[in-house]
């Protein structure tokens, strides 16, 4: 690795001898910097590292694919102090596994990984990629903002046939957070433009009132200043008085940053690619007569596809639909967050039949899943899903539920079936039964409703929305100072979303231990422990609520909903029909028609929906049960990319919109070895789908076979 801070000095070297060429030739000309390759004015100041593609690497930080796989982790030498260098390879080695299977058996090394070529075939290297990163913060001035932008450009970029892909970060992860999806590009020579989008992993830790900074190393408050990648700011009350009456809280940038980042993320994401145009300019653009890099390569001549996945993905959609400068050309996402208006008009059939309801907002299911979810995975139909297991608490959210008369019956079979086939009405397929048991396990449906009704409603991290905060806890399930190792190193091993590397949700209004552990927690209205059924039904209520945080949340939520049009570029959205968390028939299936609404005839999106896929790859090699019925949806995300990429090439058309029948693993049921994954698991997209398995579409439905 090495630091390129002597940039400045060679351009100095090259602009003084530009100068005394001209007067040597007798004098200059009002051409000698005809056009220039301007920064743009969004971006702060860069950082240009340089990695060797040997000790340290573009894709895998010098872990190369094996080091990616080990389970063991590279940790930093001074756990509580660690370095830069040391926090980005540890970020790299978590965002990697945490988007894909890194196990063998599951495709890795043999389908996708840094060992597989730009072609498919399978290497006996590393896959280590050398090139140059570009590091800034793109802000509006105030530090308020402070979105981390990153342009990775390996060595074998070719000015020729110059190329870029974006890879905003899934989740509310940090800028490292779709790095397996920037694998794609690097393995082609392209550039890959990522942000973080206006998340991220790292806290702002109000016991000590440090921060991060841009490359996750940490300082005080006062010391960061506007370089701060983020400072909560106070709410009704200030930081320190908030902290001596509920110490040890955490504020997040997704939940508690007051900005609601979702409704830019489009903006962010195009940012990006204009930061990346510069950055490839700076690296390659020819050097006029005064020593400044000329904008050789514009717009126009580099071709750049929007990708990502899950938030990531819809960032990439997001960024499509804004684009009205020509940046994008293309767009190849997986399991994209989409929020749709409301009364698009489109149907959704599956078969012959309407689906039981479709094109609701990520807000309004998530908050449904929060209330039915803890109750439904109790269901005995699912005694063979991963990660089953009976949860007196859970069972407890049944009770309250039936006692509410949101649910029916009088045994827990009963009231679990109930909540089950709530979920089903709400818009889940079947498919995606098995999966209840373990997202409520991980806290999925709680999280991502605390997170997400704090940055709609602008919350600040004093006002604890509902009753929640942020906060490690110990064996007594009360809030606790966070060890200093685990907030040093949560920019690289946090996901933005509690709970998350030690930090858990809390209920501060449990009436009988006070700030409990939102899943031990007792309900005020029921004196029971049922894992907070007020705090959910209070999220749930900000929904349609009329007062002023249900007001500001619905605000928020206007502000982050699709138009639909992609102005005619090639497209290919993939998605997972067992997705769980964002279930195909509130995102990817009404888009598509949404998507033929606006545009008519001149629409070239198509949709590929996977059988036996899912919305977490990473599960599939480290839960007990996903291997043996999940195949990786990341396979289709990168046969998508290709797709996308040869018909913006050479011309060659997108695969029509179907179902792609794959066939699960199999063998021993709830265990994480399933036989390996072969090609005959997971066929291609076709070129001409059989019509049992095409999907059609028309400006007012969308039929989905069976």
């Amino acid at each position: 690795m090495q630091h390129v801070n002597s940039a400045c000095l060679r351009r100095a070297a090259i602009a003084a001898a530009a100068a005394l060429l001209a007067a040597a030739c007798g004098g200059g000309s009002d051409n000698t910097n005809p056009n220039p390759n301007v920064k743009p004015s969004f971006i702060g100041t860069v950082t240009i590292t340089a990695y060797d593609g040997t000790t340290d690497d573009l894709l895998t930080a010098g872990l190369g694919k094996d080091g990616l796989s080990s389970s063991t982790a590279p940790v930093p030498a001074d756990q509580i102090a660690p370095t830069a260098a040391e926090l980005r390879r540890l970020a790299i080695y978590t965002n990697y596994r945490a988007i894909v299977d890194t196990t063998s058996g599951g495709g890795y090394g043999t389908l996708y990984g840094p060992n597989v070529d730009a072609q498919g075939n399978v290497t006996s290297g590393q896959g280590k990629i050398a090139g140059v990163e570009f590091l800034a913060f793109s802000d509006d001035g105030t530090g308020k903002q402070n979105v981390t932008m990153l342009v990775q450009i390996p060595n074998t970029f070719n000015t020729s046939k110059p190329c870029m892909i974006t890879a905003t970060s899934s989740g509310s992860r940090g800028v490292y957070g779709a790095i397996a999806v920037g694998e794609w590009g690097l393995k082609r020579g392209c550039a890959v433009a990522y942000t973080d989008k206006g998340t991220g992993a790292a806290p702002h830790d109000l016991d000590t009132d440090t921060v991060p900074l841009i490359d996750g190393t940490r300082t005080t408050r006062a010391a960061a200043g506007k370089n701060a990648q983020f400072a909560a700011s106070p709410g009704v009350i200030s930081l320190s008085d908030f902290t001596a009456s509920a110490p040890h809280r955490l504020a997040f940038k997704h939940a508690h940053s007051q900005q609601n980042p979702e409704k830019d993320w489009g903006k962010f994401t195009l940012q990006a690619i204009r930061f990346g145009i510069w950055a490839i300019n700076e690296r390659f653009g020819s050097v006029a007569g005064d020593g400044t890099r000329q904008l050789s390569l514009d717009k126009k001549k580099i071709v750049v596809i929007a990708s990502s996945v899950s938030n990531g993905g819809g960032a990439a959609v997001a960024a499509a639909e804004q684009d009205t400068d020509g940046l994008i050309d293309g767009v190849a996402v997986g399991e994209p967050n989409l929020n749709l208006p409301a009364n698009t008009g489109v149907v959704v059939k599956r078969g012959t039949s309407r689906v039981s309801a479709s094109g609701r907002v990520l807000y309004d299911y998530i908050t449904t899943a929060n209330l039915l979810q803890l109750c439904a995975s109790q269901a005995t139909a699912l005694t063979l899903a991963p990660a089953f297991a009976g949860n007196v608490n859970f069972a407890n959210r049944c009770q309250t539920l039936a006692d509410k008369g949101i649910v029916s019956g009088t045994t827990l079979g009963d009231q679990a079936a109930s909540a089950l086939a709530a979920l089903h009405a709400a818009g889940w397929e079947p498919e995606s039964d098995d999966l209840h048991p373990s997202l409520a396990a991980f806290d999925t449906a709680a999280s991502i409703s605390i997170t997400y009704a704090n940055s709609y409603a602008r919350a600040s991290v004093t006002d604890r929305l509902c009753g929640y905060s942020f906060a490690t806890t110990l064996a007594d399930f009360k809030p606790a100072a966070i060890a200093p190792a685990a907030l040093a190193s949560m920019f690289a091993t946090g996901n933005g979303v509690p709970p998350t590397s030690t930090v858990q949700l809390i209920n501060d209004r449990d009436p009988l231990n006070g700030p409990f552990l939102n899943g031990r927690s007792i309900s005020a209205s029921t004196a029971r422990a049922d894992v907070n059924f007020d705090g959910a039904n209070c999220l749930r209520a900000l929904l349609t609520g009329t007062d002023t945080q249900a007001q500001a949340l619905q605000s928020g939520l206007l502000q982050t909903l699709r138009s639909g049009n992609l102005h005619g570029k090639p497209a290919v959205i993939v998605h997972g029909r067992s997705d769980g968390l964002l279930p195909v028939n509130h995102t990817s299936r009404p888009y598509l028609g949404f998507n033929r609404q606006q545009e008519g005839s001149a629409s070239k999106l198509s949709y590929v929906e996977v059988e036996n896929a899912q919305h977490f790859d990473a599960f599939i090699g480290a839960v007990s049960g996903y291997s043996n019925r999940y195949v990786p949806l990341h396979v289709y995300l990168i046969r998508s990319l290709d797709a996308v990429f040869d018909n913006l090439t050479t011309g060659k058309a997108l695969p029509p919109s179907q179902v792609v029948r794959t066939i699960p693993r199999g063998g021993a049921t709830n265990t994480t070895t399933a036989p390996t994954l072969l090609p005959a698991n997971v066929p291609p997209i076709a070129a001409t789908p059989a019509p049992g398995n095409l999907i059609l579409v028309s400006p007012s439905a969308v039929q989905v076979p069976d």
